[in-house]
C-alpha cells in the first residue's frame, strides 16, 4: 500500500467510526466489555504466592550461576521467547551478575530435526539432555498445561517429557499455566494458574495474563536486584 493511500484513508476510516457511534453505540461494545469484564474477575484470582515464589526461585538460580531454560508451544512460545529476552537483558543492573537465560523455542532447525527423528514430544528434552544440571531452572509455558487433547493425541507432551527429565536432574520447575494447571501443576515446584474457566475466551485470557506474569516476573527481579546492596 502506497504512502499517499494510507495517509487519505485515515479520515475515512474516522469518519466511519464516527458514524457507527452515531447509529447507536460501538458494534462490538458487549463482546469487549465481557472480555475485558473477564481479565478483571480473574486477575483477583491469580495466586501472588506463586509469584513470589518464582522470584524467588530465579533470584537464587542467578546468584549461583545457573542457568534459566525456557519453553512454550504455540503462542506460548512466543511467550517464552519474548520472557528469555527480558529475563537476559531487562534484568541487567550495572556490572551486577546477570542471568544465564536459554529460549529452547527458538533454534528452528534444531527443533525439526528432532521433530523428524524423533516426534515432537522430543523437541525440548532432547535439548536439554547434554546441559540441564542440578540447581538449573526450566519454565515452562502452557494454556492448559499439558491436558487435553487434539488431533495429533495429548497436548504439550513435550513440556511434561521435559518436566520430568528436569526433575530427574535435580533442577527447579516453575510452571505458567492456566485452567486447572493440568500436568504441568503436578511436576512443577511451584505453578502459576490462570483461573480461566471458559473454552470460549480462555486461551486468549491465560496466554494475555502469561505475558503480564512474565513482565511481572522481570520487573520484580529487577526491582530486587536494584535493591541488593543499594
Amino acid at each position: 500500500m502506497s504512502e499517499l493511500h494510507m495517509v487519505g484513508s485515515a479520515p475515512n476510516a474516522a469518519r466511519r467510526s464516527r458514524a457507527i457511534r452515531r447509529e447507536g453505540g460501538m458494534v462490538n461494545g458487549p463482546f469487549i466489555e465481557r472480555y475485558f469484564g473477564e481479565l478483571i474477575r480473574i486477575i483477583r484470582m491469580i495466586p501472588r504466592d506463586g509469584v513470589d515464589v518464582a522470584v524467588e526461585l530465579l533470584l537464587a538460580a542467578r546468584e549461583r550461576g545457573s542457568t534459566v531454560y525456557v519453553m512454550g508451544n504455540g503462542g506460548s512460545a512466543s511467550t517464552a521467547t519474548h520472557l528469555a529476552c527480558d529475563l537476559a537483558k531487562y534484568t541487567i543492573v550495572d556490572d551486577k551478575k546477570r542471568f544465564r537465560v536459554v529460549s529452547l523455542t527458538d533454534n528452528v532447525p534444531l527443533v525439526s530435526a528432532w521433530t523428524n527423528d524423533n516426534g515432537f514430544g522430543s523437541i525440548f528434552v532432547e535439548q536439554l539432555r547434554p546441559w540441564l544440571g542440578a540447581g538449573d531452572v526450566l519454565i515452562g509455558l502452557s494454556v492448559h498445561g499439558g491436558s487435553g487433547t487434539g488431533a495429533a493425541g495429548p497436548w504439550s507432551q513435550n513440556l511434561v517429557q521435559a518436566m520430568q527429565l528436569a526433575r530427574e536432574r535435580g533442577a527447579k520447575v516453575i510452571g505458567i499455566a492456566g485452567f486447572d494447571g493440568g500436568a504441568m501443576r503436578e511436576l512443577a515446584d511451584v505453578c502459576v494458574v490462570v483461573p480461566a474457566d471458559s473454552e470460549t475466551l480462555g486461551t486468549p485470557l491465560v496466554e494475555s495474563f502469561h505475558v503480564v506474569l512474565h513482565h511481572l516476573l522481570c520487573a520484580a527481579l529487577r526491582q530486587r536486584i536494584e535493591a541488593a546492596d543499594a
